[in-house]
């Protein structure tokens, strides 16, 4: 399948783009005089991104990805070669705490590799993500932020291996590979969303690494009726980016 074939289906996951798409072809309907399938056509796309922007509905789709893979407590993991951490943004709010500890941060990527490493469940940890620029070594990377952060949290430089070349989720586990054989290692935990965690474990397997799963919750607190049942561009959001993974999972499984 094409890069461009690709990249149209992931644009498409997000619900407002397929909205998008089908309203045009109810445009297109009511100039060839369906008026009867322009109408239909119309309701579904304002359907679709109405459904997807109601918090509840968003909390059930990404619970079909996420419970493929539960997170579990670092310290009952057994033991690897190493701990991989895959990049997920590089703002880290916690940062400015004065006295942050991985136990503190639940939803932190960051924390559970720290966790895990701190329980001595692998003797090295390994930050995946590359930067805007890319290469190898770019002042820029993900990694080297990842480093900076995860060293704030009790993890000593020397136990850290930065991959810094990878743009996409094939790249962490191609780089990761080539990293874990010049070591000789072939085990690893692998840190990432519990959302991001199907797909990442299906590229890391495809690699011949023996990927044990460290998911990390990415939950949204919802306590009231207005926060469970009030659309927002929050939860639409979340949606496309279950889509996204799903529609990623797809493509992976096809290649393989």
């Amino acid at each position: 399948m094409s890069q461009s074939l690709q990249k149209l289906i992931v644009a498409l996951t997000y619900p407002p783009a397929l909205s998008l798409c089908l309203i045009v072809l109810a445009l297109g309907l009511l100039l060839l005089r369906r008026h009867r399938g322009a109408v239909a056509t119309f309701a579904m796309a304002m359907a679709w991104s109405a459904v997807w922007s109601i918090p509840m509905a968003s909390d059930w789709l990404r619970g079909r990805v996420e419970q493929r893979y539960p997170p579990v407590e670092e310290a009952s993991l057994p033991r690897a070669d190493a701990i991989v951490v895959l990049g997920g943004g590089m703002r880290y709010g916690w940062l400015d705490r004065p006295d942050v500890r991985a136990e503190d941060l639940e939803n932190s990527r960051l924390a559970a590799g720290a966790r895990a490493w701190l329980a001595h469940r692998a003797p090295i940890v390994i930050l995946s993500g590359g930067g805007e620029n890319g290469g190898e070594g770019s002042n820029g990377s993900e990694a080297r932020m990842m480093a900076t952060a995860i060293e704030r949290l009790g993890i000593p430089s020397s136990a850290l291996v930065l991959e810094e070349r990878s743009h996409n989720t094939r790249d962490n586990a191609r780089y990761t590979a080539q990293i874990l054989s010049r070591r000789e290692a072939r085990s690893v935990l692998l840190v990432t969303s519990s959302l991001h965690m199907p797909r990442a474990m299906e590229q890391f397997r495809s690699e011949g690494i023996d990927a044990i799963a460290v998911s990390v919750p990415e939950r949204a607190r919802r306590i009231t009726w207005k926060q469970r049942w009030f659309p927002s561009r929050s939860a639409l959001w979340r949606s496309g980016r279950a889509f996204k993974e799903m529609g990623g999972l797809l493509m992976v499984r096809i290649q393989n």
